[in-house]
């Protein structure tokens, strides 16, 4: 059974930079689409980003489309999501998820952009 879990969040002031990980094991992860989803407080659930198994085709919510970047190393089961130019909008809960719409059986990792 494939599990995942995330790490790379913190507080970062606006403007900067934070790298996210979803690292895999106990499954066959290269076959997977994976997604980034986020949770800010008080909010529902919010698709990010979305990478194929293989990696060669991404997609991105409007709200983020030209600050992260969603990649993939199969090899090492990870899918990382680069996020340049935060925003206190971004503040949230990240996962990464099997699914566009729901949660993985995942932690999440925390992301506070703020001042």
């Amino acid at each position: 059974l494939l599990q995942m879990a995330e790490s790379g969040g913190g507080l970062v002031q606006p403007g900067g930079s934070l790298r996210l990980s979803c690292a895999a094991s106990n499954g066959a992860f290269s076959v997977f689409t994976i997604y980034w989803l986020r949770q800010a407080p008080g909010k529902g659930l919010e698709w990010v980003s979305d990478i194929s198994a293989k990696g060669d085709t991404t997609d991105y919510a409007d709200s983020v489309k030209g600050r992260f970047t969603i990649s993939r190393d199969n090899a090492k089961k990870t899918v990382y999501l680069q996020m340049d130019s935060l925003k206190p909008e971004d503040t949230a809960v990240y996962y990464c998820s099997l699914s566009a719409n729901s949660l993985t059986r995942t932690q999440g990792t925390q992301v506070t952009v703020s001042s």
